[in-house]
């Protein structure tokens, strides 16, 4: 019987290489984890009979940095169905910007299933990024900032508006008598 002996990773195999599958770079200390040059987490190196095969999920959160994934959700565009925010999330994906989709408000029942609106949801250290990305991609405007409007302009608005439509009806009867 055979044993293997562990590094001090908590069950890594002593003398196993470990590499950066960014930038390719070679480390042998068992307690470094991320490569210091591109942030990404170290693999293993395959042994001589190992199969190249990582998952695509394994893949997705390789391109994650680890910088732009903490805090809070925030939303940072709409998409009018499943298949423009799956797009949009592979965009932001391919600047390491990690996202969450959700069907939106009222839209939220199954029998929608892809169809229907979507929020791209984004953490809150990961907003700016996400919104230069979708400037420079032209999905969102400079101009708007998504806030919503505040309902006391909204009320004196269409207040407004009432009085200016009353005063054409109030002149054109007044012309036609």
């Amino acid at each position: 019987m055979t044993r293997t002996t562990t590094g001090s990773s908590g069950g890594a195999p002593c003398g196993q290489r470990l590499v950066c599958p960014g930038c390719g770079s070679s480390f042998t200390k068992p307690e470094d984890r991320f490569c210091p040059r591109c942030g990404v987490p170290l693999v293993y190196a395959p042994g001589p009979n190992a199969t190249s095969t990582v998952s695509e999920r394994h893949a997705r959160a390789r391109k994650v940095k680890p910088q732009l994934a903490e805090g809070e959700l925030v939303r940072v565009v709409g998409a009018g169905n499943l298949a423009e925010a799956e797009f949009i999330q592979a965009l932001l994906l391919e600047e390491g910007v990690p996202s969450l989709l959700r069907r939106s408000a009222g839209f939220d029942v199954p029998d929608f299933l892809a169809a229907g609106p979507r929020d791209v949801l984004v953490p809150a250290s990961a907003v700016s990024t996400a919104r230069e990305i979708l400037l420079q991609a032209e999905l969102i405007r400079a101009d708007v900032d998504g806030a919503p409007v505040a309902p006391g302009r909204l009320l004196a608005g269409l207040l407004i508006a009432l009085a200016l439509g009353a005063m054409v009806v109030w002149v054109a009867t007044q012309l036609v008598r």
